[in-house]
Parts: C-alpha cells; structure tokens; sequence
C-alpha cells in the first residue's frame, strides 16, 4: 500500500493542552524550527473568547516562524479562524488546500481516517504519557502494525521526546508530535 502525499507536511508537532500555562506554550511555540514544525490547538475546555485569543496569539508566532496551525474541534472553526487545516473525528472532507488530521489508537480509528481521507493521523499513545495516565500504550510492535494501515502521514504521540526521534522511521512514523516533550 502506497500513502498519498498530496500535502508536504511537517515532521514536529506542538499539541497544545490546558494543563499547560499558556506563556509555557507559547514559549515552546517560539522555539519550534522555523519553517519545519506545527502546531495542534485543541484547549477544548477553555472558554470561548480565551480559546480565540490564545490561538490567536499561536497564529502570531505561527506566520512569524513560517509554522502550519491546525485547529482541533469544530472544522467551521477552522475555517472562520483561517487556521491551516482542521483536526477530528468528523467525516467531513475539507475545501482544497487545507489539512484534515485524525487521531487514532486502535484499527477501527485508522480505517476511519481512511475512510476520511485524512491527510495526517496522531497515532496514540505509543509510550506512557503524563496526559493520560494509566492508559495502555501501543508500544512499538502494536503502532508499526497500526502505522502500516494508515493512508496518509503518520505522527507519533504519546510519551515522545526527542530522542526517540531516530527510531520512528522504523516503525513506521513520519515524525512525532509531544505536549510534555516539547514544553
């Protein structure tokens, strides 16, 4: 099976999460490689008019170092935010141009992000994370078996650090996304 490439995305990914201080986030923001890296907005839990404008202030830094900006949620968001794509669940396909990112963690989200025809998957969590304790991680056997399936880019998330980064291509990962390992 051949992954499509139809958008050159990054290979580091910024996901951003309440339990995070914002001027912490914004901070990491910053130090991301200019023109190489991305950033997931989610703050699902914050309220409205923080939400827009702590985005707004990623959407700064993001133009400033040449960054794409995914708005996790709702894909009219996205659109009205003039974010650069949209990141869910949702089988919604998106107006040309704009990136569509899924989750997954188990067989059943990767079919659907096929079905879906989703650009980028964060695939989860392959190690232990602080975001979610307890949860059962992937490990490697299970996400290169995963990754094999998906029909897209595949980005790695949950307990990665950098360091990790010289075993992903093995597995199957075109890069990696973190909140702990890049805050």
């Amino acid at each position: 099976m051949h992954r499509r490439h139809r958008k050159k995305l990054p290979g580091l990914w910024l996901i951003t999460d309440e339990r995070v201080a914002d001027d912490a986030l914004l901070a990491a923001a910053a130090r991301l490689p200019k023109g190489r890296a991305g950033i997931l907005f989610r703050h699902y839990r914050t309220d409205a008019v923080a939400r827009r404008r702590l985005f707004e202030a990623l959407g700064g830094i993001a133009r400033r170092r040449r960054l794409v900006l995914i708005l996790a949620g709702d894909m009219r968001d996205a659109l009205a935010w003039k974010a650069d794509g949209w990141h869910g669940r949702e089988v919604k396909r998106l107006r040309r141009g704009m990136i569509r990112s899924a989750p997954a963690h188990d067989v059943r989200e990767v079919m659907a992000s096929r079905c879906a025809g989703v650009d980028m998957v964060l695939l989860s969590p392959l190690f232990p994370t602080r975001s979610h304790p307890g949860a059962p991680a992937l490990g490697r056997v299970r996400f290169a078996g995963l990754a094999r399936r998906v029909d897209g880019a595949v980005m790695a998330l949950g307990g990665v650090k950098a360091e990790h980064r010289w075993m992903l291509r093995g597995i199957g990962a075109d890069g990696w996304a973190a909140i702990d390992g890049l805050v």
